[in-house]
């Protein structure tokens, strides 16, 4: 039994034996352990960002307005410009549109209002006093338009719209709420002091 026992132990002290004559100069410092560790954050931090998706904040700050569009959604680059942004639901034929307008003349929110809905089917909504408008409309062409449009004090508007297929309403309807629920406008850069910026999430993209 104790032959046995010393058969079975033996290769375990080799092993420890071996451990202990390994050269202590072979062994990495402190100084070279720290530098792989950091090496390794600085590779995990940055593996990290580039998984993260795009911000779904839109802040305009040039004209003054702010929106947060649906995860997942990508921006139309070709649609957009200076004065607002398009996004899209890839394949699924429904996209969100807010662009900036600058003042006509005299004319009210009401006129307006009255022009944006000109060409568009069982047209509803309703004023939120003077300068601000929400309602929805069919585009005469299967899709479903829910609409904010929002007067700034300068007398310029911007205007929203997220437009989806009818036959989706039941997937679409609410995300369209949350989505003009979040439409903010503000002062544009030219007219704070200083041409300072607002305060906006620190995720928030730019045009």
């Amino acid at each position: 039994m104790k032959s046995f026992s010393l058969a079975v132990a033996m290769p375990l002290l080799l092993l420890v034996a071996c451990g202990r004559a390994e050269p202590v100069e072979d062994l990495p410092s402190q100084e070279e352990l720290a530098a792989a560790a950091n090496a390794a954050a600085a590779k995990a931090m940055a593996s990290a960002k580039a998984d993260t998706p795009a911000s779904r904040n839109y802040v305009n700050v040039e004209r003054g307005f702010s929106i947060t569009f649906p995860e997942g959604w990508e921006k139309d680059a070709a649609a957009s410009n200076a004065d607002g942004v398009v996004y899209q639901d890839p394949g699924a034929g429904a996209d969100v549109r807010i662009f900036w307008q600058k003042k006509d003349g005299e004319q009210t929110l009401q006129q307006i209002v009255a022009t944006v809905n000109e060409g568009s089917e069982g047209v509803s909504g309703d004023f939120v006093g003077d300068n601000e408008y929400r309602g929805t409309a069919n585009d005469g062409e299967g899709n479903n338009v829910a609409l904010r449009l929002m007067k700034q004090p300068d007398g310029s508007v911007v205007t929203a719209s997220f437009v989806y297929p009818e036959m989706l309403s039941e997937q679409y309807q609410a995300m369209a709420e949350r989505t003009l629920d979040s439409l903010r406008i503000f002062a544009p850069r030219d007219r704070t002091p200083e041409g300072a910026v607002p305060a906006a999430a620190g995720n928030a993209a730019r045009p």
